[in-house]
């Protein structure tokens, strides 16, 4: 398995992974035809300036980087401990990425799992998620490392 370590954000990784993380969900968001395009990305920023309003010193928040053997980074994570709908005992996985350069080397696996383990650190019993259906490599991940599906949302063009 490949290995991965996570640590805490720099505050020059934050500033650029919350662009791209603005960008890349608002982009999901049009592409799943829950969002309007015209004004995604600040909608997408918004959220996430709600959800953490005092950035990388957001309390119990773990907002990670993920680095190979090396020292060099490969992805990112983010969980908020505290589920956003009050689920008791679940954290939940906001953003997990692997860079593109790096992906397809078991880098993902290996960072779900270190997020797992630095979650269950603080204490919190469960780790949940959201995943658009057509994110279909991202499900058979979920799927493989044990993950139940517990709620779903269909929807079909009329």
């Amino acid at each position: 398995m490949t290995a991965v370590t996570v640590r805490p954000m720099t505050p020059a990784e934050y500033e650029q992974w919350q662009a791209a993380l603005a960008t890349e969900y608002a982009a999901e968001q049009v592409a799943a035809g829950r969002w309007a395009a015209d004004g995604a990305v600040q909608r997408a920023l918004d959220e996430n300036a709600r959800l953490l309003p005092q950035g990388l010193e957001t309390p119990r928040t773990l907002l990670l980087t993920a680095v190979d053997a090396a020292g060099v980074p490969v992805g990112r994570a983010w969980v908020a401990l505290d589920h956003p709908r009050d689920a008791p005992d679940v954290a939940f996985l906001y953003d997990i990425e692997i860079a593109e350069p790096h992906r397809g080397q078991g880098y993902g696996r290996a960072l779900l799992a270190a997020v797992e383990h630095a979650t269950r650190e603080t204490g919190v019993g469960a780790l949940e998620l959201n995943v658009f259906g057509s994110n279909t490599t991202a499900i058979g991940l979920y799927d493989s490392a044990g993950y139940d599906v517990v709620t779903q949302q269909m929807r079909k063009a009329l």
